[in-house]
C-alpha cells in the first residue's frame, strides 16, 4: 500500500512540493545563518517526496527546543495550520483519508522540526 500511495502522492503534487523544499533549502544555505533552516527544509523535502511508510522520531535537547521556539514563531505555526487544513480537506472523502493523514504528519513536523529524524 505504501508504494502505491507514494507513487500517487509523487504524481499528484509530491514532486513539486519536494522540489520547492529543495530549492528553499538551497536558498537558505546561501548564508551561514540560514544553514540550520536549510537543513530543516531538506528534512521537509525528504518527507514531501515520499511520505507513506515514513515515521518521524522526535528527540533533541535544549538547543533543539530553543530552535523550535524560534521556528514556531516565525514560520512553523503557519506551515502547520496550512498542512492541517489541507489534511482536513483531503479527509472529506474516504479515498482522501490516507493523503490527509500524510498532511497531518507534515503539519506535526512543521511545529517542531529541530531534533526530529525521519526514518
Amino acid at each position: 500500500m505504501k508504494t502505491i500511495g507514494n507513487i500517487l502522492w509523487f504524481i499528484f503534487g509530491g514532486f513539486l512540493s519536494g522540489l520547492s523544499w529543495l530549492i528553499a533549502g538551497l536558498l537558505c544555505c546561501v548564508t551561514v545563518i540560514g544553514i540550520p533552516l536549510g537543513r530543516q527544509c531538506f528534512k521537509f523535502a525528504k518527507l514531501s517526496f515520499f511520505p507513506f511508510g515514513k515515521e518521524i522520531i522526535y528527540g533533541g535537547g535544549a538547543p533543539s527546543t530553543l530552535a523550535n521556539i524560534v521556528w514556531l514563531v516565525f514560520c512553523g505555526l503557519w506551515m502547520a495550520v496550512g498542512n492541517a487544513v489541507t489534511g482536513m480537506l483531503w479527509c472529506v472523502t474516504i479515498v482522501g483519508i490516507p493523503f490527509g493523514k500524510q498532511f497531518f504528519k507534515i503539519a506535526k513536523l512543521a511545529l517542531t522540526p529541530f531534533g526530529a529524524r525521519i526514518s
